[in-house]
């Protein structure tokens, strides 16, 4: 990730997150085809730039040979080259979120000492996803966090509801990539079908921890009470005891 990712192992009250900016090179070259900006996103950014081609946009192979010239006609329509001049503005300094993810991930260093530390960066998508997780990376789609009142989202092509517009703002981007992340980590259990209220209360925990680390209560559900409670029972568990636990029938 580079020049951007600062991490100081030595003293954890000294580690700080910066959020890497591909968002900007990767709008340099969409908005002006400069040739340069394309080099740097291949050579500088080659797993981001794969993920965003291969998975997010999902247009082709980064090794085709014509791979670039699709990626940038992609991006040339409207709504796009919109996005791109919205995120451009509003996220020109992420100061704020670079210190949300500080504090954040200093709690769960904390609390789950094993934890690897993820390279996370930003990057512009197509409105298909907010936050992808892999590769220990976490990449921010900015288009997705423009803002619950952002007239784009209203357009009823886009079918967003009440409750995705609300969580489409940039407040959330922190909690959402705590949470993916910590999803990454601690995937639902694959050996046994799952209720839809087994399903809920594995989210609930991984939202009260997140709110844990954010220091305030993002998400307030009937889950993250359940998980507050069986924490207060249970006060020598760990919160990576917590998020491994997957006998559901505890947290009644």
């Amino acid at each position: 990730m580079g020049c951007e990712w600062q991490l100081k192992m030595s003293d954890e009250e000294d580690e700080t997150v910066v959020i890497d900016r591909y968002d900007r090179i990767q709008s340099l070259y969409l908005t002006t085809g400069d040739f340069s900006a394309l080099q740097q996103m291949n050579t500088v950014f080659p797993m981001q730039t794969r993920t965003l081609i291969e998975d997010v946009l999902r247009i082709g192979k980064v090794n085709e040979p014509e791979i670039n010239k699709t990626f940038l006609h992609f991006y040339q329509d409207t709504v796009l080259q919109t996005l791109i001049a919205e995120t451009q503005q509003q996220y020109a300094s992420m100061d704020d979120i670079n210190e949300q993810l500080t504090r954040a991930f200093r709690y769960l260093r904390k609390h789950i000492p094993n934890m690897d530390m993820p390279e996370i960066y930003a990057q512009i998508g197509s409105l298909d996803q907010s936050v992808i997780v892999g590769n220990n990376t976490i990449g921010i789609c900015l288009d997705k966090y423009l803002g619950t009142d952002y007239t784009l989202y209203k357009k009823p092509e886009y079918g967003y509801s009440e409750e995705q517009l609300q969580m489409m703002n940039r407040q959330y981007i922190v909690p959402d990539c705590i949470g993916f992340y910590l999803l990454s980590l601690y995937p639902m259990p694959l050996d046994k079908e799952l209720t839809q209220q087994e399903r809920d209360i594995h989210i609930g925990k991984i939202q009260w921890v997140v709110d844990k680390a954010m220091g305030e209560d993002v998400f307030a559900t009937k889950y993250t009470r359940m998980a507050d409670r069986y924490m207060k029972r249970n006060k020598n568990v760990t919160v990576d005891q917590l998020l491994r636990n997957n006998e559901y029938s505890e947290f009644y």
